[in-house]
């Protein structure tokens, strides 16, 4: 028995993430110049990071308030797995259930909560995440997927979920079946680069699993790269140091990332077992070269952060596998190539003996469990497939931009987003909107923006893709030639964002007049705030929130901004009556120090001539403003 359905799923879940107008101007966040790297991840870490996130615009519109929602789900299921996709959100496996024992084996969130930890912003914690793109969490992930139901030729159904990726402009297949009796499921990703020239690819499967007392992560290697978040990497011997035992996550006080060195000829799997020698592991083919083990930690910031993602009593620690050995490296697709590879993932039995032995006994006797449980020979294509059934939709990007190279994947029909650019293909002129049309990339787009008659909105866009291949003197020109044309927030905020970025000023001017212009998009509100901030004008960024909305005035973000204005201003009382009464920022990124640097600066003003670090000592950081990851 094998099948392949659609269902709901019913849980605590907050709106779907809302897009902003705002285009992502900014690149990724990943270190150059990372120390303690060889010279070949040296190489794969300079090239190919992004300089920017476009076409991308931010996904930042949600809250922390949660009902009970159904969710679109698609099953597989045979004898011995059920697993439960969620297509509307970047195709996540988001529970893998081992049916004879009633097991799960993948840390499946009892909530469904955006958080700010993709490139985009909104993310989800828990199941098995796809990323494709550039490091960090991928610009879908909380998108949908065009799915499919298939049958292969030998009988067995089959998920299929595809979408065209715009940054990188690759199409990403993502083929999911459970044979009859199988113990395992099989995935097999496919990238399909349509263009002449190489494109720097980058993938990792993010498989989360449950956190407790001896649980433990094997892989077959005796080395890892150590990464701190910083910029080094650490090159060390694994799992034993300072005589702790690394491969249990339950002791660490701090985060960490470990990408294990896995000699040649070595079987590519990652395992994470409990105490009784059993629990998930991937296994795929040997162009899924990396594999790494992350964990929160148990200090207070790391609690934190696993209840904030996943509420109370939800600990979790995250298995992955990636084509390079670390996520701060990129390698090249070339032009018209198509790579694939195939993964398992299944219930993984070893001796709890030997499981927690030795590191050398633990993996040898884990790999021999492997070899019996999926045979390298096992690992093979999905092959071919016939009589596709429309079960959801993605985007209309797809069907604009690739649909006629790639036939066999029907990307259906284009959207409200992708009507604007018809229109320019069709008749040479792109229509006047505002706000204006989704951002769009690459060369042949530019070449007709470039010839594209000026007004402020053509103008306006060709800035985003001039910008998006590196042109930041072209694009600038081009908005300023838009706002000659018509004064715009949305040329204003671009060029201020550009000086940002490129050091040479706040662009506090150019955003005021923006926010202006359009005063109920709240991340231009945010960013005029943090502008006027960094200028030092704390007085007129607490003028501008004194004319909020009240409901934007409400906002756990905005309150943070206020309270750090008020400090600034020297207003502590203003300050302490947010501050004391608690804020919540719905969005706060990941990594970041904003709520634990605003709660100790206020107790120094507080206290002036108090030591800091008694300060520190008597005041200590509530565990709700606890964020910190090192």
């Amino acid at each position: 028995m094998s099948v392949v359905r659609t269902g709901t799923m019913r849980l605590p879940a907050a709106d779907p993430p809302a897009a902003s107008p705002l285009p992502l101007l900014r690149g990724t966040r990943a270190r150059r110049g990372v120390v303690g790297a060889d010279e070949e991840m040296t190489a794969q870490i300079a090239y190919g990071q992004p300089y920017s996130l476009l076409p991308y615009t931010a996904q930042d519109g949600y809250s922390r308030t949660r009902t009970e929602r159904d969710l679109p789900v698609v099953v597989l299921e045979n004898e011995v797995l059920t697993a439960t996709f969620l297509p509307a959100y970047g195709g996540r496996l988001w529970s893998l259930v081992h049916r004879p024992s009633g097991r799960e084996l993948l840390h499946r969130n009892p909530i469904l909560q955006p958080a700010n930890l993709a490139l985009r912003d909104a993310w989800l914690a828990g199941g098995v995440e796809w990323n494709v793109g550039a490091t960090g969490h991928w610009p879908l992930t909380c998108s949908p997927l065009h799915a499919v139901r298939l049958t292969r030729a030998d009988g067995t159904p089959m998920l299929r979920m595809y979408e065209f990726e715009r940054m990188r402009r690759l199409v990403v297949r993502i083929d999911a079946w459970l044979p009859a009796e199988s113990p395992v499921m099989f995935v097999e990703v496919t990238l399909h680069n349509l263009a002449a020239e190489p494109v720097p690819a980058y993938w990792w499967s993010n498989i989360a699993v449950p956190e407790a007392a001896g649980v433990r992560v094997l892989a077959p290697a005796t080395r890892a790269y150590h990464y701190d978040y910083t910029a080094v990497l650490r090159p060390e011997d694994f799992p034993m140091r300072d005589g702790r035992d690394r491969s249990y996550t339950d002791t660490a006080t701090k985060a960490a990332d470990y990408f294990f060195e896995i000699p040649a000829g070595e079987r590519r799997w990652i395992a994470a077992v409990d105490s009784s020698g059993s629990g998930l592991v991937q296994v795929s083919t040997d162009r899924l070269r990396g594999r790494k083990l992350f964990h929160w930690g148990t200090g207070s910031g790391g609690r934190r952060w696993q209840e904030w993602l996943s509420g109370p009593s939800s600990r979790y620690l995250e298995i992955q596998a990636g084509l390079a050995r670390t996520q701060l490296e990129h390698v090249p697709i070339p032009g018209g190539a198509t790579w694939s590879w195939v993964e398992a993932y299944g219930l993984l039995e070893v001796d709890p003996a030997a499981a927690h032995g030795p590191w050398d006994k633990a993996v040898r006797a884990a790999t021999a469990a492997v070899d019996r449980l999926i045979p390298r020979e096992a690992l093979l294509p999905s092959g071919p497939s016939h009589a596709p059934e429309v079960l959801s939709r993605g985007s209309g990007w797809g069907a604009l931009e690739v649909a006629d190279a790639l036939p066999e994947l029907d990307f259906g029909e284009i959207g409200d987003e992708q009507r604007p650019w018809r229109e320019l293909l069709e008749t040479g002129r792109l229509p006047e909107c505002d706000p204006p049309a989704a951002p769009v990339t690459d060369g042949p787009w530019r070449d007709l923006l470039e010839r594209h008659p000026a007004d402020w909105h053509a103008r306006y866009h060709l800035g985003l893709v001039r910008y998006a291949d590196g042109d930041r003197e072209g694009a600038e020109r081009a908005w300023r030639e838009s706002l000659e044309r018509r004064r715009t927030p949305w040329a204003l905020r671009c060029l201020a964002e550009s000086a940002r970025l490129a050091g040479s000023g706040s662009g506090a001017d150019l955003l005021v007049e923006a926010h202006a212009l359009a005063p109920a998009v709240v991340a231009l509100t945010v960013e005029t705030l943090r502008a006027l901030l960094a200028d030092g004008r704390a007085a007129e960024a607490l003028a501008l929130i004194d004319r909020l909305r009240p409901d934007d005035r409400a906002l756990g973000l905005i309150q943070m901004i206020e309270a750090e204005a008020a400090l600034a201003a020297g207003d502590l009382d203003r300050a302490g009556a947010l501050i004391e009464q608690g804020i919540t920022v719905h969005n706060l990124r990941e990594g970041e120090g904003s709520l634990d640097e605003l709660w100790f600066r206020y107790q120094e003003l507080r206290h002036p001539d108090t030591d800091p670090d008694q300060v520190r000592r008597e005041h200590p950081l509530p565990a709700t403003y606890d964020f910190r990851m090192r």
